[in-house]
């Protein structure tokens, strides 16, 4: 608030402000969406397999960013009313939970993709053996190790946000993890093209390999989608702690509520891809419908 105030004075970039109705609907959206995934594949004993468990954990992931940022709008606007402090023990200690919320939706979400992406090339590259390496006992307890660092990693970075030592690891894990995802990526289309010649004389190897590509594709979507709504909000958090008084990163702070919005976007456009993209999905999601009515 205070950087806000500042940048003001400093800059001609006027505050963008997104109205409070689309922001509540796009939070609601990001929710229900990502709630309809998990009873999904609570309800379809078929889709007990650690593939849809790891999409459940990104879903987990999703939902505590939309909540997160509605949680915060409510607060920004009890301020305003009057019924909270923004200096108050009580209201430092809420914020502080929600920082920790944040961080725990972002690093759930990357070390979600990082486990789908794995998932995905073990699918591919080791068709034959995947129910030996990729068992469910073993996602269960990769999820278990994941949720554990992020959580107490998301509680260590709201009580130290203050100090370099801890934005500046926490905005390079970011880029970091992002990368190492690409570079899975990039591996797996290129040993994918060298063995597509290889397969083209089997018809039914060939429609699996096209089966698996279309799930590293899929991925691949995510993993753009997940840039776009999460980097301008990391880089909001970079230009905050190390130039806040800067004209251009005033000027840039200036959107503040359209990043967070992204946010909540990445959190709608998952599912929808999922949803259209996964045959196992939709046919869940159909006899759900059809049982309602």
């Amino acid at each position: 608030e205070n950087i806000s105030d500042f940048s003001l004075n400093i800059t001609d970039c006027t505050q963008v402000v997104v109205p409070e109705e689309v922001f509540f609907t796009v939070a609601a959206a990001g929710i229900l969406e990502n709630l309809l995934i998990l009873i999904a594949v609570v309800r379809n004993k078929n889709l007990h397999l650690p593939t849809y468990f790891f999409i459940c954990s990104l879903a987990i992931s999703d939902m505590l960013g939309s909540l997160y940022k509605t949680l915060e709008n409510i607060f920004i606007i009890l301020c305003k009313m009057g019924y909270l402090t923004r200096h108050g023990d009580f209201e430092k200690k809420l914020d502080d939970a929600m920082d920790s919320m944040f961080i725990l939706s972002l690093l759930g979400s990357i070390f979600s993709l990082l486990a789908i992406a794995a998932d995905r090339y073990i699918t591919i590259f080791y068709a034959l053996r995947y129910h030996n390496i990729m068992t469910l006992r073993r996602a269960l307890v990769i999820l278990a190790i994941i949720w554990a660092f992020c959580a107490g990693s998301s509680i260590a970075i709201a009580l130290f946000s203050y100090e370099a030592a801890t934005v500046i690891p926490f905005t390079i894990l970011f880029p970091l993890m992002m990368f190492f995802i690409l570079c899975l990526y990039v591996h797996m289309f290129l040993l994918a093209r060298s063995h597509a010649k290889k397969i083209a004389s089997l018809p039914s190897s060939t429609v699996h390999h096209r089966t698996n590509m279309k799930g590293a594709i899929t991925l691949t979507i995510f993993l753009g989608v997940f840039l776009c709504c999460w980097a301008p909000f990391v880089l909001h958090i970079l230009l905050a702690r190390f130039c806040p008084h800067n004209p251009y990163c005033a000027c840039y702070m200036s959107i503040f509520h359209v990043n967070g919005t992204l946010i909540m976007c990445n959190a709608i456009i998952n599912p929808m891809i999922f949803a259209f993209r996964s045959p196992e999905l939709r046919s869940t999601f159909k006899k759900m419908f059809y049982c309602s009515r």
